[in-house]
Formats: structure tokens, C-alpha cells, sequence
């Protein structure tokens, strides 16, 4: 069910799921009423199913953009490409509870990200990095958007995606990204133009002092998640961060 999943500071974990989690996205050709049932049993694996209606996953309708919407609770889907959650202003020292987020993908680079508040408390953000969202700088205005919640501390996990060996682009566009993010000029396997979107992303959290814990395996690589470049009609995986005891 995950690809990846671990406690990345007291109290706060993420996790990257794999197609053992099945579809969890309701814009692919998939039973809405399965798809919820699958995002539930995530809750119940991770701890969060007896808790209250706002410890749900916070999932958003992505577009491809770089907006980035601040989540004081559960409600329903942002349209935006990153989320922001923290503590409310007005909460008890003991209390850490902050918003879950997810971001789904299926080749884009999903980015998880972790802070810390004045108060101690996690401040946490999800964000959907595909090409158009690396050039539009969508990471740079999740870390913006975290410190003036009052984030410092930041951490970044970025999850599983397709790399630079693999994600075919037409040279111009190469040419076009590259410009922006030098460091996202890669070129295939089979040596045609490409793109190296962890790279780009990697290099906008480098110029913001976020270091970067962890950087995922290629998706069109690996059967065990979902591919849009592989295979065109397919669910999507999730990246998770959230808080608990």
C-alpha cells in the first residue's frame, strides 16, 4: 500500500502510496463510491478513522497551476496546485492537530513539505509539481506561503516521478523550461530531449534553504506506480503528511 511512509518528526509522518493503495483520484474513469472507500481505508491504515471529520485527508481539484491555498479545515477540494495547513491561532500548547493533506500524481513530482511554528507546532504543506507547475515556481510559493504562516525549519520529501531519463519533451519546450530552471535540462535514455523535473525542484528548494530528506524512484520505471506516460489511462498515487500522537 506504500511505497514509502515513515515518522519524519515527533508527531508528524508522510507517506507516498503505491498501487497496492489503488486509484485515489476522482477525475480518471473509476467508481466515485470505490474510489472514497479507498481514500477511508487509508484513514483507517493510518490511525485517523476514529478521529473527527477534519483529521480526513484534505485532497484538492489540480490544475496545473501555482496557487496555493492555506486549509484551516476540512472542507471540500481547493482548486490550487499546494496546500498549507497549520495550527489554528488559537489552540492549546498540547494540542499539535493540523489539517491532513494529500496530493495526488501519476508521473508529476508531489512534494511534501514540513515546518515548525513559534509555538512548536507542525506547520505542513502538499504541492503538485508537474512541468507547468516547475515553471510557473508552484515549490517556491508553498515555502513562501509556509513562513509567512510562520514556518521555519522547513523540510521537503519529494515523492516518486518520472525522471529526467525518461519524460520525453518536444526541444523547444526543453529549451523553453530549461531557461528557467537551468537544472531541469536533462536529455533520455535513448538520447532525445528531455526534462528533469525532481532536478528543477530539487534546485528551487536548494536556493531557499530547504533541504531536501528524501527524492523518490522513477515512476515510468516501476509497475508498482501509476504512469501517465506509461500507460495513459491510470489512477493516481497520493502523497500524505499529517500529524498524530
Amino acid at each position: 500500500m506504500f511505497w514509502c511512509r515513515n515518522e519524519v518528526r515527533p508527531g508528524v509522518s508522510v507517506a507516498f502510496t503505491d498501487t497496492g493503495a489503488g486509484n485515489l483520484a476522482l477525475h480518471v474513469q473509476d467508481d466515485p463510491t470505490e474510489v472514497m472507500a479507498r481514500r477511508a481505508r487509508l484513514e483507517r491504515v493510518l490511525g485517523l478513522e476514529d478521529q473527527s471529520v477534519s483529521r480526513r485527508f484534505q485532497y484538492m481539484d489540480q490544475v496545473h497551476g501555482n496557487h496555493v491555498e492555506f486549509i484551516e479545515a476540512y472542507g471540500p477540494g481547493p482548486t490550487a496546485d499546494a496546500m498549507v495547513s497549520a495550527a489554528p491561532a488559537l489552540h492549546m500548547a498540547s494540542d499539535r492537530s493540523v489539517q491532513p493533506l494529500a496530493v495526488m500524481v501519476a508521473d508529476c513530482v508531489p512534494v511534501l513539505l514540513v515546518g515548525t511554528d513559534a509555538g512548536s507546532s507542525p506547520v505542513l504543506a502538499a504541492a503538485h509539481a508537474g512541468r507547468p507547475g516547475v515553471a510557473s515556481a508552484v515549490v517556491p510559493a508553498t515555502v513562501a506561503e509556509m513562513r509567512r504562516r510562520g514556518a521555519v525549519d522547513i523540510s521537503a520529501w519529494l515523492g516518486p516521478s518520472i525522471c529526467g531519463s525518461c519524460y520525453e519533451v518536444p526541444e523547444q519546450l526543453r529549451e523553453e523550461v530549461a531557461a528557467e530552471i537551468p537544472e531541469t535540462w536533462s536529455s533520455t535514455s535513448w538520447g532525445t530531449p528531455a526534462l528533469d523535473l525532481p532536478a528543477g525542484v530539487r534546485a528551487q528548494l536548494a536556493a531557499l534553504n530547504v533541504p531536501v530528506e528524501y527524492s523518490g524512484e522513477c515512476t515510468l520505471e516501476n509497475d508498482s506506480l501509476f504512469s501517465y506516460r506509461r500507460d495513459s489511462l491510470t489512477g493516481r498515487f497520493a502523497g500524505l503528511v499529517w500529524t498524530h500522537d
